[in-house]
């Protein structure tokens, strides 16, 4: 262990070094390599801040709220609310959004913390995906954004209340009740400071999962900030033309650019007219579900194995519903 410690404190050492060295004798380097990859680095910088900070506010929320619920709510609270047919208790867990109006980035850690006290895994991942875009602030958002067309907003809601229900079902026919958290079952329901009272013990639980969750965040957006810096908009607008094509292109646009989902719907409102609805409806539902910064955050809960079957299991059912939606509706 102080090998490796020793070993991670040369490496920090060795790019502080070249951190001082570009920025403070930039002159020792071309200048030809200084004009070509100074601009793109701000870029990066820029991305990089706008999505901590706003990404900061909501998770201090989901931490804190995930910190109440270890404090205070019961296991015999989460059975009576809880319907015990594994089918019918995916619908109340869809409502909760409208109740609870978070983002991606502060439900994982309230989600987690509802699995550790005893909700069913496909009830906490419906919440999962359904909070963050079945909320009031997300459909006035909407409905704002694409005024000229205001059947987005309605669509938005409708599919992900129908993308987040399948979901649940799936998870719950491919992993049934198993446990798929990190931790052992059980480990955060005993209460490993007595002496606190509940106000303190939140505190406690709110800043270590805080600093826990931290490093994950600044993880996710430095690669989505690097991702949105290099990626040609002319080359994505030319291979999402086509029906098939344009929902997949949009949607794995929403995971890289991993927006908060009170904000993405001014970023689809940009391409209104260059991609078909059901692209801007495939960004729209698939985005606050999963992305890059999201799937990040939850490996640091979930098993890995889990977080893919999750991703994947997102991905395939919010694609063909994007598409059944088209066929439909036009």
């Amino acid at each position: 262990m102080y090998q490796e410690k020793a070993a991670n404190q040369k490496w920090g050492y060795i790019l502080l070094f070249l951190f001082f060295l570009f920025f403070i004798y930039g002159d020792l380097f071309p200048t030809t390599l200084i004009t070509s990859f100074m601009p793109a680095l701000l870029d990066v910088n820029t991305i990089f801040l706008s999505i901590v900070l706003e990404a900061i506010p909501f998770v201090l929320l989901g931490v804190f709220a995930s910190a109440l619920i270890q404090s205070f709510v019961k296991e015999e609270t989460l059975e009576r609310f809880i319907p015990s047919n594994p089918i019918l208790a995916l619908f109340p867990a869809v409502t909760i959004g409208a109740i609870f109006p978070v983002c991606e980035c502060a439900i994982v850690p309230i989600v987690r913390r509802l699995i550790q006290k005893g909700m069913p895994l496909h009830v906490g991942i419906v919440i999962l995906v359904s909070a963050p875009v079945l909320n009031p602030i997300v459909f006035l958002s909407t409905f704002y954004a694409f005024q000229t067309d205001l059947t987005v907003a309605w669509a938005r809601m409708g599919l992900a209340f129908v993308v987040a229900v399948i979901i649940g079902g799936v998870v719950y026919a491919r992993f049934g009740n198993s446990w798929q958290l990190k931790e052992a079952k059980g480990s955060l329901n005993h209460d490993h400071h007595k002496h606190r009272n509940k106000i303190a013990e939140t505190f406690y639980h709110a800043s270590d999962e805080f600093f826990d969750m931290g490093k994950f965040l600044i993880i996710g957006a430095l690669l989505a900030s690097i991702i949105q810096t290099f990626m040609d908009r002319d080359l994505l607008i030319g291979v999402g033309s086509g029906f098939f094509t344009g929902p997949a292109v949009m949607m794995g646009l929403a995971y890289f650019l991993s927006l908060c989902s009170e904000a993405d719907a001014f970023v689809a409102s940009s391409f209104n007219g260059l991609f078909s609805r059901s692209s801007l409806l495939g960004f729209l539902v698939y985005g606050p579900m999963t992305d890059l910064k999201n799937t990040i955050l939850m490996a640091a809960y979930f098993r890995k194995r889990f977080v893919f079957a999750f991703v994947v299991i997102v991905t395939i059912t919010a694609y063909i519903i994007t598409l059944l939606f088209d066929l439909l509706y036009l």
